[in-house]
Protein backbone atom coordinates (compact mmCIF):
# COMPACT_ATOMS: atom_id res chain seq x y z
CA UNK A 1 0.00 0.00 0.00
CA UNK A 2 1.30 3.40 -0.70
CA UNK A 3 0.55 5.89 1.92
CA UNK A 4 1.00 9.92 1.59
CA UNK A 5 1.17 11.56 5.17
CA UNK A 6 1.78 15.22 6.29
CA UNK A 7 3.30 16.27 9.58
CA UNK A 8 2.46 16.70 12.18
CA UNK A 9 1.38 12.94 12.31
CA UNK A 10 -1.37 11.07 14.82
CA UNK A 11 -1.25 7.92 15.91
CA UNK A 12 -4.20 7.47 14.67
CA UNK A 13 -2.26 7.41 10.93
CA UNK A 14 1.22 5.54 12.50
CA UNK A 15 -1.13 2.65 13.64
CA UNK A 16 -2.58 1.98 10.71
CA UNK A 17 1.11 1.52 9.13
CA UNK A 18 2.19 -2.14 8.54
CA UNK A 19 5.47 -3.37 7.34
CA UNK A 20 6.02 -2.91 3.42
CA UNK A 21 3.59 -0.06 3.45
CA UNK A 22 5.36 2.46 1.48
CA UNK A 23 5.28 6.15 2.18
CA UNK A 24 5.93 9.76 1.41
CA UNK A 25 5.88 12.29 4.13
CA UNK A 26 5.03 16.25 3.53
CA UNK A 27 5.64 18.94 5.96
CA UNK A 28 8.52 18.60 8.41
CA UNK A 29 10.93 16.45 9.33
CA UNK A 30 13.82 16.78 11.77
CA UNK A 31 17.34 15.25 11.00
CA UNK A 32 18.92 13.81 14.73
CA UNK A 33 21.83 11.17 14.53
CA UNK A 34 23.37 9.91 18.29
CA UNK A 35 24.64 13.11 19.32
CA UNK A 36 21.72 14.72 19.12
CA UNK A 37 19.65 12.10 20.49
CA UNK A 38 21.60 11.88 23.55
CA UNK A 39 20.87 15.54 24.27
CA UNK A 40 16.99 15.18 23.46
CA UNK A 41 17.29 13.08 26.61
CA UNK A 42 19.98 14.38 28.60
CA UNK A 43 18.38 17.90 28.53
CA UNK A 44 15.18 18.71 26.35
CA UNK A 45 14.89 18.60 22.72
CA UNK A 46 14.86 22.19 20.79
CA UNK A 47 11.33 21.09 18.78
CA UNK A 48 8.30 20.04 19.47
CA UNK A 49 7.90 16.25 19.48
CA UNK A 50 4.53 15.35 19.51
CA UNK A 51 3.62 13.69 16.53
CA UNK A 52 7.44 14.69 15.22
CA UNK A 53 9.13 12.58 12.75
CA UNK A 54 12.71 11.91 13.28
CA UNK A 55 15.16 11.28 10.23
CA UNK A 56 18.79 9.89 11.27
CA UNK A 57 20.76 11.57 8.68
CA UNK A 58 24.13 13.72 8.67
CA UNK A 59 23.47 15.83 5.81
CA UNK A 60 25.42 17.74 4.22
CA UNK A 61 24.81 21.53 4.15
CA UNK A 62 26.07 24.70 2.67
CA UNK A 63 26.15 27.68 4.26
CA UNK A 64 25.57 30.43 1.95
CA UNK A 65 27.00 33.93 1.88
CA UNK A 66 23.55 35.09 3.06
CA UNK A 67 23.98 33.38 6.31
CA UNK A 68 21.15 30.70 4.70
CA UNK A 69 21.64 27.07 4.40
CA UNK A 70 21.58 25.23 1.37
CA UNK A 71 20.88 21.19 1.63
CA UNK A 72 23.13 19.41 -1.03
CA UNK A 73 22.40 15.55 0.21
CA UNK A 74 20.84 13.98 2.66
CA UNK A 75 20.71 10.03 3.15
CA UNK A 76 20.39 7.76 5.90
CA UNK A 77 22.62 6.41 8.58
CA UNK A 78 22.53 3.21 10.43
CA UNK A 79 20.25 3.62 12.99
CA UNK A 80 21.44 0.91 15.44
CA UNK A 81 24.02 3.86 16.81
CA UNK A 82 20.66 5.48 17.98
CA UNK A 83 19.51 2.44 19.90
CA UNK A 84 20.52 3.60 23.26
CA UNK A 85 18.25 6.61 23.19
CA UNK A 86 15.44 6.06 20.74
CA UNK A 87 13.10 4.87 23.04
CA UNK A 88 13.14 7.40 25.35
CA UNK A 89 12.89 10.05 21.96
CA UNK A 90 9.43 7.89 20.89
CA UNK A 91 8.81 8.47 24.66
CA UNK A 92 8.48 12.13 23.88
CA UNK A 93 5.61 11.67 21.40
CA UNK A 94 7.70 11.38 18.23
CA UNK A 95 5.83 8.63 15.63
CA UNK A 96 7.76 8.06 13.32
CA UNK A 97 11.30 7.38 12.65
CA UNK A 98 13.64 6.97 9.19
CA UNK A 99 16.83 5.30 9.11
CA UNK A 100 18.56 2.66 7.96
CA UNK A 101 19.32 -0.91 8.76
CA UNK A 102 16.69 -1.43 11.42
CA UNK A 103 16.69 -1.14 15.69
CA UNK A 104 16.44 -3.27 18.46
CA UNK A 105 14.04 -5.06 20.91
CA UNK A 106 13.92 -1.74 23.29
CA UNK A 107 12.77 0.26 20.23
CA UNK A 108 10.02 -1.95 19.18
CA UNK A 109 8.96 -2.07 22.27
CA UNK A 110 8.97 1.67 22.31
CA UNK A 111 7.14 1.83 19.22
CA UNK A 112 4.06 -0.30 20.15
CA UNK A 113 3.87 1.68 23.32
CA UNK A 114 3.56 4.74 21.48
CA UNK A 115 2.05 3.57 18.51
CA UNK A 116 4.88 4.45 16.44
CA UNK A 117 6.81 3.40 12.96
CA UNK A 118 10.41 3.02 11.53
CA UNK A 119 10.42 3.45 8.36
CA UNK A 120 13.94 2.59 6.06
CA UNK A 121 15.05 5.19 3.34
CA UNK A 122 17.19 4.05 0.49
CA UNK A 123 21.11 3.98 1.26
CA UNK A 124 22.81 5.76 -1.57
CA UNK A 125 19.68 7.85 -2.27
CA UNK A 126 20.83 11.10 -1.24
CA UNK A 127 20.44 13.05 -4.03
CA UNK A 128 16.24 11.29 -4.27
CA UNK A 129 15.94 12.75 -1.28
CA UNK A 130 17.08 15.90 -1.49
CA UNK A 131 15.27 16.93 -4.03
CA UNK A 132 12.29 16.61 -1.45
CA UNK A 133 13.52 18.93 0.63
CA UNK A 134 11.89 22.37 0.17
CA UNK A 135 13.99 24.37 2.03
CA UNK A 136 15.49 24.03 5.38
CA UNK A 137 13.52 26.44 7.85
CA UNK A 138 15.53 26.20 11.07
CA UNK A 139 18.83 24.52 13.00
CA UNK A 140 19.41 23.72 16.33
CA UNK A 141 22.76 22.74 18.22
CA UNK A 142 25.35 23.36 15.64
CA UNK A 143 27.37 23.39 18.26
CA UNK A 144 27.61 19.29 17.86
CA UNK A 145 28.71 20.04 14.05
CA UNK A 146 26.61 20.23 10.74
CA UNK A 147 26.01 16.29 10.38
CA UNK A 148 25.34 16.45 14.44
CA UNK A 149 22.80 19.51 14.50
CA UNK A 150 18.71 19.00 14.31
CA UNK A 151 18.08 20.48 10.93
CA UNK A 152 14.61 21.47 10.09
CA UNK A 153 13.44 20.73 6.85
CA UNK A 154 10.55 21.59 5.13
CA UNK A 155 9.63 18.28 2.53
CA UNK A 156 7.02 17.59 -0.07
CA UNK A 157 6.95 13.53 -1.02
CA UNK A 158 9.90 12.83 1.02
CA UNK A 159 10.27 9.26 0.06
CA UNK A 160 9.71 6.38 -0.85
CA UNK A 161 10.11 5.21 2.42
CA UNK A 162 9.39 1.37 3.60
CA UNK A 163 8.03 0.33 6.79
CA UNK A 164 9.94 -2.52 8.50
CA UNK A 165 9.20 -2.16 11.99
CA UNK A 166 5.65 -0.71 12.87
CA UNK A 167 3.27 0.18 16.09
CA UNK A 168 1.94 -3.97 16.32
CA UNK A 169 5.23 -5.78 16.45
CA UNK A 170 5.44 -5.93 12.62
CA UNK A 171 9.51 -6.01 11.87
CA UNK A 172 10.25 -6.88 8.05
CA UNK A 173 13.86 -7.19 9.28
CA UNK A 174 12.77 -10.59 11.25
CA UNK A 175 10.33 -11.83 9.04
CA UNK A 176 13.11 -11.66 6.18
CA UNK A 177 15.78 -13.52 8.75
CA UNK A 178 12.93 -16.15 9.38
CA UNK A 179 12.45 -16.82 5.56
CA UNK A 180 15.85 -17.48 5.09
CA UNK A 181 16.28 -19.51 8.32
CA UNK A 182 19.05 -17.64 9.93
Amino acid sequence: MIVHLKTPLTKEETQKLRIKDSVYISGTIYTARDSAHKRIIETESPVDLEGAVIFHAGPIIKKQDDDTYQMVAVGPTTSTRMNPYQAAVLDQGALAVIGKGGMDEKTAYALKRNGAVFMAAVGGCAALYVSSVLKINNVHWLDLGMPEAVWELEVKDFGPLIVTMDSTGGNLYQEVRQQNNL
